[in-house]
């Protein structure tokens, strides 16, 4: 009976971890675009500034058909293609925030949903802006986020992200 009792008390505190790790800040401006559910969320387009959370996002580039990023003796060969995006990260919050490329995604006109690529990040930003880096209150960085994609395929939309729990802004790029 008692390891019902400590069974049921775990299962219980597991939902309500699971139900809390979506309550993430998701505060848009008149002049972003997040996903809340009181009004419909804005696209933004290459060069406006689209907010999520603590960030505000404004992707300066994307450019796609790259087949390798570093040097001769350090880099990285695509799968695919690689897509170089180009974006401008400014915590627009009151503390720190961890600006993570990883949480970024990608998605093609049909819906298919492309994960950045840190390790091919890492080799096309010289000072790792978009791996882990902790941005201070009215600070900015700059980065590259790396999308390995098949050859044929184009990124029609990027989902960006203030953190992995974060409803993400969207920013076409078509």
């Amino acid at each position: 009976m008692r390891k019902t009792t400590t069974l049921a008390l775990l299962a219980t505190g597991l939902i309500a971890l699971g139900c809390g790790s979506g309550a993430a800040d998701t505060s848009t401006s008149s002049g972003g675009g997040g996903k809340g559910e009181d009004a419909p969320a804005k696209t933004a387009k290459v060069g406006e500034a689209a907010r999520d959370g603590k960030f505000e996002f404004t992707v300066k580039s994307a450019k796609c058909g790259v087949t390798k990023v570093g040097s001769d003796l350090l880099g990285q060969k695509a799968q695919g293609q690689f897509c170089l995006v180009t974006v401008n990260v400014k915590n627009i919050g009151k503390e720190a925030q961890m600006f993570d490329g990883s949480s970024q995604k990608a998605y093609a006109a049909d819906g298919t949903e492309y994960s950045a690529d840190t390790g091919a990040a890492i080799y096309a930003n010289k000072n790792a802006e978009t791996f882990l880096n902790d941005v201070n209150p009215g600070n900015q960085v700059s980065g590259v986020v790396v999308f390995d994609i098949p050859k044929k395929v184009k990124i029609a939309k990027l989902e960006l992200h203030d953190s992995p729990f974060s409803g993400g802004v969207d920013v076409s790029l078509g």
